[in-house]
């Protein structure tokens, strides 16, 4: 177990977010399932999952960073996180069916924003702003128009 496991604290859905979410994740497993609680662990990061009851709900001050290689990646954990329920927001962000807030990033995002540049720079964090889901493409063009 790491030292530091995220506590995610559901309504009485613990188990439909876990199964939920190992079906995202291809690198993921299943632990321990009881009434009141589950663990899991996706790409080698455990959860610990609580049906706490209706008291607390999650909101945009904690989210999850999916680090994506490449657009098919990116596409791939949009459409699968936003399945059966869940809400698209800005600049790679969205909100999975259970209120989880998740950041659908691209490495090539990290290395428009850092270039050397500040103009080309610029140019993909104001193309990148106008984006729900963020496009590689479109942020390659606005910089290389720079």
């Amino acid at each position: 177990m790491s030292k530091i496991t995220p506590f995610l604290w559901f309504d009485d859905n613990a188990e439909a977010a876990m199964n939920f979410y190992c079906s995202v994740f291809k690198n993921s497993k299943k632990g321990k399932v009881t009434p009141m609680s589950v663990t899991f662990e996706l790409e080698g990061q455990e959860f610990f999952g609580l049906n706490g009851g209706p008291n607390f709900h999650f909101n945009e001050a904690v989210s999850f960073f999916v680090k994506c290689e490449n657009q098919a990646e990116v596409d791939y954990y949009w459409e699968k996180l936003l399945a059966s329920g869940g809400k698209e927001s800005r600049c790679g962000w969205l909100k999975d069916r259970f209120g989880l807030s998740w950041q659908i990033i691209p490495g090539r995002l990290t290395e428009l924003l850092g270039d050397r540049d500040p103009k080309r720079a610029n140019a993909a964090l104001q193309a990148m702003l106008k984006m729900s889901k963020i496009v590689i493409a479109d942020l390659e063009k606005a910089a290389a128009a720079a």
